[in-house]
C-alpha cells in the first residue's frame, strides 16, 4: 500500500466548546478508521438563548453546548 501525501489543512478559526466538538469529531473518524469500522450519529438542537445543544454519538454520547457567538460566520 502506497503512502498518500500528508494533507495541509488551513487553521481552523473555530474557538470554545465549537473547537473541542470539532476535534472531538475528528478523532472519532480517525480513530474509526484506524480501527476499519464505526457508527456515529450527530444531533442538534437550538435550545434557551440561541445556544446550540449538539450530540456526537459514537459508543459514547457526547454533548457539547455551543454559544451562539461562537457560531461560525
Amino acid at each position: 500500500m502506497r503512502d498518500s501525501p500528508a494533507i495541509s489543512l488551513p487553521p481552523r478559526p473555530h474557538r470554545g466548546q465549537t473547537a473541542e466538538a470539532l476535534r472531538h469529531l475528528e478523532k472519532i473518524v480517525v480513530d474509526g478508521l484506524r480501527h476499519g469500522f464505526f457508527d456515529c450519529t450527530i444531533a442538534c438542537e437550538i435550545a434557551n438563548g440561541g445556544k446550540r445543544q449538539l450530540v456526537i454519538r459514537a459508543g459514547k454520547s457526547h454533548k457539547f453546548t455551543i454559544p451562539e457567538d461562537e457560531l461560525p460566520h
